[in-house]
């Protein structure tokens, strides 16, 4: 077994603050001082601290039904009362898993187990621990909303879990993360004042069939449901179009992004068949379908399309010619009437070849 790991079940303190300990040189073993982290004890060996021997104890986990007025604290500069005072004297060397304040009350665990509190307290370990808050004034799904989705506070980024109301002024808030007055600053910046607050639940242990201010000890099996069992989490329905029932929870994750169609222009309908659209420049889609010219040596015909309406066919009202067309009547070559196109260049005269002067 690792050193740190020893001190933790002797109730020296946490894994964290055995590291620390011993880094210190305040550890000795078998007479030698140990600052190496990743030293084993063995059964047989004797373990000092601060130059008292150290062992093992008997694992002992407690279940507190804290009530408003007491401290989370083994003593108090002005004489308040702890929680302590509700416990025997076999009870004291316990450490408490987390704090609640003094105006909050319910359930809080002790123990001489440190990889215990590690479990319950450290965000990534997953023991959620359920509150039940009544506040100053009526509640709405908008304020639920935004205690899932955060805020900034005095002690850092805050968020809950979930969360659903329980009436008007009652709600249920489930937190994994452990932010010194939480739920009171969060409910304090969204204009609301916490006027009871109450932890219902740590893990799969529920506050039931415990007074205020009785405690209780977990046998060992139940402790082992902390390391094995994650709470159950609620299902979270997906309502039919139409259906408005309201459970009380609701699910605030992102919707899912939903892939974008490709755009499709007005003018990017299906043409007629046999139609060209003009080249060369961008034109407007009714531009697109207008009257054009006829092109030169071929017959065409010109389409206009307007909205709601089915193309429609023309032919050209003015004739093509040839740049050379012989007249039925004359027998003559004649020059087209309209111009369409750059005017025929007549062939220079044929003169006699000139070629290099000979001597």
């Amino acid at each position: 077994m690792r050193l740190n790991r020893y001190l933790s079940q002797c109730g020296v303190a946490s894994r964290r603050g055995a590291e620390e300990i011993i880094l210190g040189g305040r550890v000795s073993i078998n007479g030698h001082v140990i600052t190496e982290l990743a030293t084993q004890v063995q059964p047989e060996d004797k373990v000092v601290v601060d130059g008292s021997p150290v062992r093992t104890e008997t694992p002992v986990v407690l279940v507190l039904n804290k009530p408003k007025g007491y401290l989370c604290s083994r003593g108090d500069k002005q004489d308040r009362m702890t929680i302590y005072d509700l416990l025997p004297l076999k009870y004291q060397n316990l450490h408490h898993v987390g704090r609640l304040d003094k105006e909050s009350e319910g359930l809080i665990l002790l123990t001489n187990r440190g990889d215990l509190s590690h479990r319950i307290i450290h965000p990534s370990q997953g023991a959620e621990k359920e509150y039940e808050v009544v506040v100053d004034q009526a509640l709405n799904q908008d304020v639920m909303a935004k205690l899932v989705k955060g805020m900034m506070t005095e002690e850092g980024f805050a968020r809950a879990e979930r969360t659903w109301m329980d009436g008007d002024y009652r709600a249920h808030i489930v937190l994994k993360m452990g932010l010194k007055r939480q739920i009171r600053m969060m409910l304090y910046y969204l204009g609301y004042e916490v006027t009871r607050l109450t932890r219902v639940r740590i893990g799969w242990l529920k506050l039931h069939g415990l007074s205020k201010g009785a405690y209780k000890e977990l046998t060992p099996t139940e402790i082992e449901r902390f390391f094995k069992e994650e709470p159950a989490k609620p299902k979270l329905e997906r309502s039919k179009p139409g259906d408005e029932k309201d459970d009380g929870i609701e699910d605030h994750r992102p919707a899912a992004r939903k892939r974008a169609s490709p755009r499709v222009h007005e003018a990017e309908a299906r043409e007629p068949r046999g139609f060209k659209p003009t080249r060369g420049k961008k034109s407007s889609p009714t531009a697109r379908f207008s009257e054009e010219k006829p092109t030169r040596g071929k017959k065409s015909g010109s389409a206009s399309w307007s909205s709601g309406d089915k193309p429609s066919y023309s032919k050209p009202k003015s004739k093509t010619f040839s740049p050379r067309s012989r007249s039925s009547e004359t027998g003559r070559d004649e020059k087209p009437r309209g111009r369409s196109g750059p005017p025929a260049r007549r062939p220079a005269p044929r003169g006699p070849r000139r070629g290099p002067s000979s001597r």
